[in-house]
């Protein structure tokens, strides 16, 4: 049996689902593209599970996708592999709440994109660096969370955003002190999961139902 991936606590209505490859940086390998995906998968069948904690283990939310996989111009195909599991990211029933605890670039920085909410620390970094080395950057979702303007900047400079910048462009909802960070996101999914009746569901759907249709097959 291969090792995990990722760690799952449960407690009272609310998931934290944590990114565990923090040699890695927690790098979107195929694996853990594939864990995660189990994962949503179980905790939208899950009807204790009221909303949804994502952050990563270690010093860095998530440094992107697994470059060692991008040997031998296999870089296209990785990227056209990974729509399923952007897919189910962006489309995940339930509130998902990034705790960005450090660094998010590439597609690091689009997933937490793809959540609902964005909690960073100040120590927290967002960008798409990988325009440097040739790799697209995601213009369409950044554009659904930032101003357009800012948008194409950052997809056409690849340079870094700390969290206070992406706070006032959007990007971020709120900045906490890094020894803050997970108490402030831990009560703040309590108090969604705390929502009477299935209202943190049919508000994530209302949500889904008007967002732009992203990586779609």
């Amino acid at each position: 049996m291969s090792e995990a991936l990722t760690k799952l606590e449960q407690a009272d209505g609310v998931a934290m689902l944590t990114l565990d490859r923090a040699a890695k940086r927690n790098a979107l390998s195929r694996g853990l593209r594939d864990e995660l995906v189990a994962r949503l998968a179980d905790l939208e069948k899950d009807e204790s599970v009221r909303a949804v904690i994502l952050t990563g283990d270690g010093p860095v939310f998530c440094a992107g996708f697994d470059r060692s996989e991008f040997e031998e111009g296999a870089m296209a195909k990785v990227f056209e592999e990974a729509v399923a599991y952007q897919h189910r990211v962006y489309n995940f029933v339930k509130p998902l709440i990034a705790a960005v605890n450090g660094a998010a670039l590439g597609g690091g920085c689009d997933l937490a994109a793809m959540c609902d909410l964005r909690l960073a620390a100040t120590t927290a970094v967002f960008g798409q660096p990988q325009v440097h080395f040739g790799a697209p950057a995601a213009y369409d979702l950044m554009r659904e969370v930032m101003p357009v303007g800012a948008a194409r900047e950052m997809c056409l400079t690849g340079r870094p955003y700390d969290a206070a910048e992406a706070c006032s462009l959007g990007l971020v909802n709120r900045v906490h002190a890094p020894e803050a960070l997970m108490d402030a996101v831990r009560e703040l999914a309590a108090s969604i999961a705390a929502l009477p009746g299935t209202l943190p569901e049919s508000s994530k759907r209302q949500f889904l139902a008007h967002q732009a249709g992203l990586f779609e097959a």
